[in-house]
């Protein structure tokens, strides 16, 4: 963060100086765990489920913080933020916030931000929002830009009403591009993220079904996404909206923006497209970059289909801040998987592979999953046995029921060897398969992780794949752990 006092934070979240007399300055990090701070940094002292970050004040200013960002008077030196409304505290999702002190902290870090972003004009902010795809484009777009200049990102998928404006005040004065995911849980969250760090460019990269026990509807989930778009300045200002033109439901965003449009995708009509798409044994795609500027060769190292999408997109952010395309292809063909647990593949010394997609799970994201194990599958000679170890997918709402039975029929209908389905939640998903494709011992569904764990043990054979992958709260990469772990 660039330096401040604690009587400028103070000025920039309309709050009150508290045991400080305000120029106290702040030169280091801002954190919301005591247990990152270093000296000069500021500590947010966030309410949690389990503990109340304003119980850790003390210990944060020991070490080395130099005050705290806090909604109420604390043993330290801090910035008391004011109170926030009723229907402010409601669009906050923090668990815990029984009094709204925690909805009134990320309120004043959300106002932190954005005077820190008013305070760095040449920043180039670049948003990215999707209902799957954000953190893989988001390390890819990080990995182009930063060549050309100072980039600052979130790790994982830092991409709320806390990791936003956190992954915000990474930025100083030597940074010239920040690139930042968005999510969303209802309407108006993302033009909620959009003004603490207005961006110039926007990605939308798709309109799914996650959230829609929330939404309601994908049209819904639309209207929201659309919010990145309708936040970015006008063309003549440098705004940029880059949009799926292969999404019906995103490239008619178009519309809804006064910014320069630049739509990717494989459709014929995109500027920036991919021609010629084959994928290698590991399912890592191959494909010819065209683009106004030239076209180039791509060769992934990332696994799955699904990525030229999102290496389309990050193509589209990077030429638009100056790259060349022959500098594109390189960086994308040179691109590492960034952020944990998404289709991170390991081989075991018996020749077993596991894909570990086990952060987080939709119905879209499922089914580029078991496209990528099929195609890793069927690239064996001989084919090799494809195990799909499958957990709930959460938050979908009266749509949860089709969504995992049509991911079970998937299985059988791309020809998956098994099907490990975990929980009771999932268990549409063991009976789809079952209906789909008349299947016995194919399909079984087991009651927790230990129970998947000891089956894949007893049964994996040399040379299997294994597919790991649900919902976050599944907490499905346990078992990723334990059979890449395991002993050949």
């Amino acid at each position: 963060m660039i330096p401040l006092t604690l009587a400028e934070i103070a000025g920039a979240v309309g709050g009150r100086l508290h045991g400080a007399d305000g120029t106290e300055r702040v030169s280091g990090t801002v954190e919301f765990d005591s247990r990152n701070l270093g000296a000069g940094g500021l500590f947010v002292a966030v309410p949690g489920e389990r503990v109340d970050g304003h119980d850790f004040a003390r210990r944060a200013v020991e070490a080395g913080a130099v005050g705290v960002l806090a909604a109420r008077e604390v043993d330290a030196p801090a910035v008391i933020v004011p109170p926030v409304g009723d229907a402010h505290r409601r669009s906050v999702a923090l668990t815990g916030d029984k009094d709204g002190s925690g909805a009134a902290v990320l309120a004043g870090l959300a106002a932190l931000a954005r005077h820190v972003v008013d305070r760095l004009p040449g920043l180039a902010v670049v948003g990215v929002t999707g209902s799957s795809g954000k953190t893989s484009t988001k390390d890819l777009i990080a990995q182009l830009l930063a060549p050309l200049g100072p980039t600052v990102a979130p790790p994982g998928s830092f991409n709320n009403e806390l990791g936003h404006p956190w992954t915000v005040l990474r930025a100083d004065e030597s940074t010239r591009h920040l690139v930042l995911e968005l999510s969303a849980r209802g309407p108006g969250h993302i033009a909620a993220l959009c003004a603490t760090a207005p961006p110039r460019i926007g990605v939308v990269l798709n309109v799914g079904t996650a959230h829609l026990g929330e939404f309601g509807s994908q049209e819904a989930v639309a209207q929201t996404k659309g919010e990145l778009v309708e936040a970015l300045p006008a063309a003549e200002d440098g705004g940029v909206a880059v949009l799926n033109a292969d999404d019906p439901l995103v490239a008619a965003m178009a519309a809804r923006t006064s910014a320069r449009v630049v739509l990717v995708g494989l459709d014929s009509g995109a500027q920036i497209r991919a021609t010629d798409v084959v994928q290698d044994e590991l399912a890592r795609p191959r494909f010819t970059l065209v683009t106004p500027q030239g076209s180039a060769e791509v060769s992934l190292e990332l696994h799955g289909a699904h990525h030229v999408g999102n290496a389309l997109a990050a193509a589209a952010v990077a030429l638009e801040l100056g790259a060349s395309v022959a500098d594109v292809a390189a960086g994308l063909s040179g691109a590492q998987r960034m952020s944990a647990r998404r289709m991170e593949v390991s081989t075991r010394s018996d020749g077993v592979t596991v894909l570990n997609d086990s952060f987080n799970a939709n119905p879209e994201s499922m089914r580029a999953a078991l496209k990528t194990l099929a195609t890793m599958a069927r690239a064996g000679e001989p084919r090799r046995r494809a195990w799909a170890v499958l957990g709930v997918m959460g938050e979908l709402g009266d749509a949860s029921v089709a969504a995992h039975d049509e991911i079970g029929r998937l299985a059988v209908r791309l020809d998956i060897s098994r099907l490990i389905v975990i929980g009771q939640d999932a268990r549409p998903m063991h009976q789809g398969a079952c209906l789909e494709g008349s299947w016995g011992e194919e399909s079984v569904l087991v009651p927790d992780v230990d129970a998947a764990i000891a089956l894949l043990r007893a049964e994996l054979r040399p040379d299997d794949l294994v597919l790991v992958k649900a919902s976050k709260s599944a907490a499905l990469w346990r078992v990723a752990d334990a059979i890449t772990e395991a002993t050949a």
